[in-house]
């Protein structure tokens, strides 16, 4: 994990949260996603506290509210399924605008979404401030399991180099006046991906014998020790522990 990795998500920034240390924010987010699951679905209040937690951060992180939005859109499939769910819930009925809706079903896609978008929401505004090899940095300091975190830097890593990779054969393709217009091109394409996978195939072979004839034994050497202090560790709790104070309150009134 040498050089550092730019992502789409990331927004370069100099705030107090892009500050926080990758583990420290990586724990913090997991709290909170789980504070927002434990909350009872009837507390509508308590998710509408959520959401103002979550702005008070992207404020604090100077996360535009447009950038933040554009990024919620990752969960649209979770909405069609969730808008789904009155139409074919059983149980007792209710009239909204005409349409006969399931109670149960109403409350279950209520549920769906308010959850999903507040953890979609934390997710997208930790890795609005954190960058990936900090990100893998933060899980490894977090005792993930070393495998994983290896996995997660390769996928990272070379991802990029096999999307570069398709688009120079889709190049050569089209250099050669090919465009897939329809079924009978299918047979082209299933070929370009059975020779970019080979590619890929002996690509990461190469890479392997490379690491062996450096040394590599199955882990990968930290290069950057990155620690937090307690001020740092209770900045990036204060978060899930509000929200946990939100929670507890959502259960008890």
């Amino acid at each position: 994990m040498g050089a550092g990795h730019a992502h789409k998500l990331y927004r370069e920034g100099h705030s107090p949260v892009h500050a926080l240390p990758p583990h420290c924010k990586l724990a913090a987010t997991l709290a909170f996603v789980v504070v927002v699951v434990s909350t009872p679905r009837e507390a509508v209040w308590a998710f509408g506290l959520y959401a103002v937690l979550i702005a008070a951060v992207a404020a604090v992180a100077r996360i535009p509210a447009g950038f933040l939005l554009r990024r919620l859109l990752i969960e649209v499939p979770f909405v069609a399924f969730a808008v789904l769910m009155p139409f074919v819930a059983e149980g007792e009925r209710v009239e909204v605008l005409g349409m006969s809706l399931s109670v149960s079903g109403l409350w279950d896609a209520w549920n769906v979404l308010a959850k999903g978008t507040l953890g979609v929401a934390a997710s997208v505004m930790l890795a609005s401030t954190t960058e990936l090899r900090a990100l893998l940095l933060g899980l490894q300091r977090l005792k993930l399991p070393p495998l994983l975190v290896q996995i997660a830097s390769f996928m990272i890593r070379y991802g990029d180099v096999i999307s570069d990779e398709l688009r120079r054969m889709s190049i050569a393709r089209r250099s050669r006046g090919f465009e897939a217009r329809g079924i009978r091109h299918w047979g082209v394409l299933a070929k370009t991906a059975g020779a970019l996978f080979i590619r890929s195939y002996e690509r990461g072979e190469r890479v392997y014998l490379a690491m062996v004839s450096r040394g590599y034994t199955g882990s990968m050497p930290v290069i950057d020790e990155v620690a937090a202090t307690r001020a740092q560790w209770a900045y990036a709790s204060t978060l899930p522990v509000t929200a946990l104070a939100v929670c507890l309150m959502g259960w008890t009134l």
